[in-house]
């Protein structure tokens, strides 16, 4: 099962469980939003899964992508120009900042997501009292 979304202008083929790059997702802080974060694609110009595939004009009807924030990665790029016997070296660099999303679901319309059962964190033991 895949499906086809779009964000940013760019079109992204995703499974379930796979980890995707998509553009940078600022948080109100100027800083990416927090790993764990859920993020939703609502734009999804195909659905395949396996024997009926649903393709939109131009987008399925109520199917979006849900996915959870897993890190921010980034990669710095150097560019360097040099020209023998000009006396010419210039050194540039730049950062691009991605925002890597974990797909959790692909859902049609009306389906909701399954909540992942929580298990309940143990009460702690209490300290046994000191001896006299």
């Amino acid at each position: 099962m895949y499906a086809i979304f779009e964000d940013g202008s760019r079109q992204y083929r995703v499974s379930v469980g796979e980890v995707v790059r998509v553009d940078f997702r600022g948080g109100e802080d100027g800083e990416g939003v927090a790993a764990g974060t859920a993020v939703e694609f609502p734009r999804v110009l195909l659905y395949n899964n396996g024997s009926d595939p649903k393709i939109g004009q131009p987008v399925v009807e109520g199917a979006r992508i849900v996915g959870e924030v897993v890190d921010h990665p980034s990669v710095k790029v150097v560019i360097q120009k040099f020209r023998k016997r000009k006396n010419y070296r210039r050194l540039r660099g730049h950062r691009q900042w991605h925002t890597a999303v974990r797909v959790k679901h692909i859902l049609l319309a009306g389906e909701q997501a399954v909540a992942a059962a929580v298990a309940p964190a143990p009460e702690p033991t209490p300290a046994p009292a000191p001896a006299s």
